[in-house]
């Protein structure tokens, strides 16, 4: 079973600048679980066949135009279909002047009222965004994350694999370290990965023999990043002269973290490599093959052979 994830309405309150018109009880107390935002029109009008109270409601001039038009009864019976399903919170846009009633009602079903200045499509699309980041699926795993040209890699593998040394150097180039030893990994949606570091670990990477360093204090602010997108996977692992490794990089392969397939190589870790390079040049040649152009494949068309075909691979080099 799928671990639930919430937010509490203090957090996004705070993020999003919102003025409190009234809590039923301490807004730290109250738990967003779900991305889902929900404006009420039809719920209005006395429809509520699958209605979920868990979403924040967003009420802007529509809501309040159509409620105005009703008689105070018709009125009183609405807000009752809806309030009286003890949704999340409701939340007025536009900076628009809450009628007494609706205040009243908001009180009498202990529903958390709330207020924006912003305009209604701005907001949603503001809060639904933040909402799917602090909602996501998550893991944590060993590793390093970096920024490299606009890419976000993600280092792994054994202890004492280079991971940090190849950070600080990257982080030397003029690249951005986000997180060293654990990565938290979020999924936002079916096709993006973000990730981030723990909050009491964040800028600091380990180096052996010199201990603990603050990458931020160290090297400064632009030298870290707070999170970045997952675009690919470098997997760091003891050379082994009994594998056979890619040496034309023609096939596709894949890492599948949270159900999201990550591009991803192997790189074979010998004395003198340069891993830093070797990271960059990865990083640059994943983006041309996002725009389209695989040299390993051009390569094989000017040799006459245009038949070759790449493939895509999963691979297990993900490890638990």
């Amino acid at each position: 079973m799928s671990q639930t994830y919430s937010v509490s309405l203090e957090k996004i309150i705070e993020n999003h600048n919102l003025e409190v018109v009234y809590l039923p009880k301490p807004a730290d107390e109250i738990l967003i679980t779900t991305a889902e935002i929900n404006r009420p029109g039809i719920v209005l009008t006395g429809y509520i066949d699958y209605f979920d109270s868990l979403r924040i409601q967003i009420l802007g001039w529509t809501e309040f135009g159509f409620m105005r038009n009703m008689s105070k009864d018709e009125r009183e019976r609405a807000l009752g279909y809806w309030l009286g399903l003890k949704p999340a919170a409701a939340v007025v846009t536009r900076g628009l002047t809450i009628p007494d009633y609706f205040v009243d009602a908001c009180k009498k079903y202990e529903v958390p009222l709330l207020k924006t200045d912003e305009e209604t499509s701005p907001f949603l699309a503001a809060l639904i965004a933040y909402l799917n980041r602090e909602l996501a699926p998550r893991i944590t795993r060993h590793g390093v994350l970096v920024e490299v040209y606009g890419e976000g890699v993600l280092i792994i593998g054994d202890s004492g694999a280079g991971k940090s040394e190849a950070a600080i150097e990257l982080i030397k180039r003029g690249h951005r370290l986000i997180a060293d030893d654990a990565v938290e990994i979020r999924k936002i949606s079916d096709k993006t990965l973000r990730g981030n570091s723990p909050t009491n670990i964040r800028h600091f990477i380990e180096l052996r023999g010199i201990g603990i360093i603050d990458a931020r204090r160290l090297f400064g602010m632009g030298a870290v990043k707070p999170s970045e997108k997952i675009d690919m996977v470098i997997q760091l692992e003891a050379w082994d002269s009994t594998k056979a490794y890619d040496r034309l990089g023609l096939d596709n392969e894949y890492v599948n973290i949270l159900g999201v397939r990550v591009p991803a190589i192997s790189v074979p870790i010998t004395p003198g490599r340069n891993l830093a390079v070797i990271v960059e040049t990865a990083a640059m040649n994943n983006r041309q093959k996002k725009m389209g152009y695989n040299a390993a494949k051009d390569l094989m068309v000017s040799l006459g052979m245009e038949d070759v075909q790449p493939e895509d691979k999963e691979v297990d080099i993900w490890k638990n």
